[in-house]
Order: C-alpha cells, then sequence, then structure tokens
C-alpha cells in the first residue's frame, strides 16, 4: 500500500501539520509551500487542500495545533496540584519548559507570531486566549495565596509569560553557560528565575 493510501481518517491533516512543521523549522515561512508540503507527507499535490484553503491556513493549523499541546500540559499540571497553589505555579512554569524541550520546532513557530490575519482563524484565536487565560487564573490563584504579588491579574500574567518565555529563549539558543547548566538542573534555574517575581521564597530542593 503505498503511503498517500495508508492514513487513517483524520492523519492526514496531522501527518500534513507535521510535515509543515520541519519544513518551517527548516526554511521559514517563505520557503513553506503545500506542494512541499505534500511531496514530504508522501501525498499527492492537491491532497493538502482537503484541509488547508492556502499556505496560511497550514500555518494558523500548525500553531493552533502548538497551543493545544501547550495548554493541555499546563492544564494537566495545574490539574494534579489541585489545593497547592505554589506547586501549581511551579510546575504550570515547568510544563511549558517541557514542551519547549520535548518539541522545541513546533513550540518555536507556535510562539512566533507567523500568523497572518488571526481573525481569519477563530480556532487559532481561541485556543491563544485559553492558553493565556490559564496563566491569569494561576496568577489570580497565586495572589490569593500570597504567592504572587499584587497588581492587574492580565498584566502580571504578561511579567510571568514574559520571564518563562525568555527563560526559555536562552535554552534554546544555547545562552547559558555550560559552567551553569553543570552545577544547577533546569528546573532549579526556573525556580530561581521565578523568585524574582514571587512574594515568597520557592525552595529548589522541594521541587527536585
Amino acid at each position: 500500500m503505498s503511503r498517500k493510501n495508508s492514513y487513517h481518517h483524520g492523519d492526514l491533516k496531522n501527518a500534513l501539520i507535521q510535515a509543515g512543521i520541519e519544513i518551517l523549522s527548516r526554511e521559514g515561512v517563505n520557503g513553506l509551500s503545500l506542494r512541499k508540503v505534500a511531496r514530504k507527507a508522501g501525498v499527492s499535490h492537491a491532497a493538502p487542500y482537503a484541509h488547508f484553503t492556502d499556505k496560511q491556513a497550514l500555518v494558523a493549523a500548525i500553531s493552533t495545533a502548538g497551543y493545544e499541546k501547550l495548554y493541555d500540559k499546563v492544564y494537566d499540571a495545574v490539574q494534579r496540584h489541585q489545593g497547592d497553589p505554589l506547586r501549581q505555579f511551579v510546575e504550570a512554569a515547568w510544563a511549558y519548559v517541557e514542551f519547549a524541550l520535548t518539541d522545541p520546532d513546533h513550540f518555536k513557530i507556535t510562539l512566533s507570531g507567523v500568523v497572518e490575519k488571526e481573525k481569519d482563524y477563530p480556532a487559532f484565536v481561541e485556543i491563544s486566549h485559553k492558553s493565556f487565560g490559564l496563566v491569569v487564573e494561576l496568577v489570580e490563584a497565586g495572589q490569593r495565596a500570597g504567592i504572587l504579588n499584587e497588581g492587574p491579574p492580565d498584566l502580571v500574567a504578561v511579567s510571568v509569560w514574559g520571564l518563562v518565555h525568555g527563560f526559555v529563549s536562552l535554552i534554546l539558543e544555547d545562552q547559558i553557560s555550560h559552567t551553569l547548566l553543570e552545577h544547577y538542573s533546569l528546573k532549579e534555574m526556573l525556580i530561581l528565575a521565578l523568585n524574582q517575581i514571587t512574594a515568597v521564597d520557592i525552595d529548589p530542593q522541594a521541587f527536585a
């Protein structure tokens, strides 16, 4: 059976998204085309049009899928530690880091702002807003517990997201000294970074 005939219903879309991620990570948006994606996925040139009207629709689908993965990882971390807002805060931040480490290409594309005319893609808008909303909820819980300083939760959420995302960027760009990496785990380094914006001192050893 040829590869293009071996996909089960629904698998083709995911295969095209994965092929798109691989091309985007190497060649950027300008190097992406539905024809290239079809070739890499091993399907006919017409096959992608069953799921995507054009290249931007594919880019939006890739970013939507990335946000869904990110949301699921952070949400799972929050759910696992119900009733413990400090651990929720730390483990949610670590889940963000883990997604970036395990799927760096998809992470970079998702958070790169490559989706044009976002309002044309309601699924993307919904999940990106939902993801930020989850950060706001974590901030609100942290403020109620005295873990985070007072302030507009949405603005504090931007600070939290910015700090964690900046930390991830340093890792992915290999900008953290190997000397530091020999002495501290990435999770310890993340917690020490979080300590710069928390109202309490978080002990890294408690999260080892």
